[in-house]
């Protein structure tokens, strides 16, 4: 599959003000995380972007858009928008900013970090106890 880099160029200039973003490769694309959610994509020469889901159906009636479908069932609040749907730089930034809006109001599905060490934390012993059984005063 791949995608478009000049696209991905496009997306990377938009995003430029923004913190916290980082690109991972996935769903045979590239894939933008702003604020550790999955934001905005391109699959081969189509955007991908997650929207609000109570905005999906009128989306939909924008020119170039369409429903996510991998895995033979639409995917409710994310669509993929072509080239037709986004080639002015005008519809670019409202499909750029669609998605962003919808962003501050995603939930994450970050994972918390772990800590560096994975123990069991017992509140009433105030004590740690390693996977082994090992317990430490703290």
């Amino acid at each position: 599959m791949g995608y478009n880099e000049k696209l991905a160029n496009r997306v990377r200039e938009a995003l430029i003000i923004k913190r916290k973003v980082e690109e991972k490769k996935m769903m045979g694309g590239l894939t933008f995380m702003v604020n550790y959610k999955m934001c905005i994509g391109i699959l081969q020469d189509d955007l991908m972007l997650r929207i609000d889901p109570a905005l999906y159906e009128s989306a939909l009636e924008k020119p170039g858009c369409r429903e996510m479908n991998f895995t033979g069932k639409p995917m409710k609040g994310f669509v993929f928008v072509g080239e037709e749907g986004f080639k002015s730089k005008k519809n670019f930034d409202y499909w750029i900013n669609f998605a962003l809006d919808y962003n501050k109001k995603a939930k994450s599905s970050r994972k918390s970090k772990k800590n560096y060490f994975s123990g069991n934390f017992t509140s009433s012993l105030h004590s740690l106890v390693d996977s082994a059984g090992n317990s430490y005063q703290v």
